[in-house]
C-alpha cells in the first residue's frame, strides 16, 4: 500500500485525494441499499449493505493514513498541505458519517413509521446528492492545479459548489419534513425508539453538511 500511494505521489499528490473521495461516495452511496433494506425490516440484507459499508469506511480510513503520513511538507504546488490536509478531514466525515448512521440503526433495528418511509428516503436520495455533487467537484481538483486554479476550470467547480449548496437547503427542508412527521406522532411511539430516529435523521442530514464542507473547503482553497 505505502509503495502504491508514493508512486501515486511521483506523478501526482492530488490522486489521492481523489481516490479517498470516490471512496467516501462510494461508502455514502450503500446508504441507499441499507435504508431500502431497513424500511422493509430485511435485516440480512441490511447488514450486508452494513458491512460493505463499514469495509469501505475502514479502505477509506487506510487511505486517510497514508495520505497524512506521506504527503511532503514541502509541497510545491499553489495549494499550502494544510489545505488539502484539511479538505481529507472534511471527505472523511463523509464514509464515518455512513458507517455511524448504518451502525447505529441496525443495532437498534429501528423501525420508522410507515408515513415516514417516502420523506426519509427521499432525504437520504438527497444527502447523497450532496456527496456525489462534491465528489465531482473534487475530481477537478487535478485540473484546477493545472490551470493555477483560475479561468473556465475554476469558474466550472465554483458553479458545482453553489450546485451543492443548493443541494444541502433542499436537504434541510427534507430533514425537517421528515422531523415533523416523526414529531407529530411522538406520543404514540416508544420514547427510546423516537430519540434513535432523530438521532439517525440528524445524522443523515449531518451527510449533506459535510458534503457541503467539502465544496466550502475547496472553495477556499480556490479563493487563496
Amino acid at each position: 500500500m505505502a509503495n502504491s500511494i508514493l508512486d501515486m505521489f511521483a506523478s501526482s499528490p492530488i490522486r489521492p485525494m481523489q481516490d479517498h473521495m470516490a471512496k467516501a461516495n462510494e461508502c455514502a452511496f450503500l446508504l441507499k441499499d441499507f435504508f431500502t433494506a431497513l424500511l422493509k425490516q430485511d435485516w440480512q440484507s441490511a447488514e450486508i449493505s452494513k458491512e460493505a459499508i463499514r469495509k469501505l469506511e475502514n479502505e477509506a480510513d487506510d487511505l486517510k493514513h497514508e495520505l497524512r503520513t506521506h504527503l511532503p511538507k514541502g509541497l510545491f504546488l499553489p495549494v499550502a498541505r494544510t489545505d488539502l490536509l484539511a479538505l481529507l478531514s472534511k471527505q472523511d466525515k463523509i464514509a464515518n458519517i455512513a458507517r455511524d448512521i448504518a451502525g447505529l440503526a441496525f443495532a437498534r433495528k429501528m423501525e420508522f413509521p410507515t408515513n415516514v418511509h417516502q420523506p426519509l428516503m427521499e432525504l437520504v436520495n438527497r444527502c447523497l446528492d450532496a456527496s456525489k455533487q462534491a465528489f465531482k467537484a473534487i475530481s477537478e481538483l487535478d485540473e484546477l492545479l493545472a490551470t493555477g486554479f483560475r479561468g473556465r476550470e475554476a469558474s466550472l467547480v465554483s458553479d458545482m459548489i453553489d450546485k451543492l449548496d443548493e443541494i444541502e437547503n433542499d436537504t434541510d427542508d427534507l430533514q425537517r419534513k421528515v422531523l415533523n412527521l416523526i414529531f407529530e406522532q411522538e406520543d404514540d411511539l416508544p420514547p427510546v425508539k423516537v430519540i434513535f430516529m432523530y438521532q439517525v435523521v440528524k445524522q443523515v442530514g449531518d451527510l449533506a453538511d459535510c458534503a457541503q464542507q467539502v465544496g466550502s473547503r475547496l472553495e477556499m482553497t480556490i479563493a487563496r
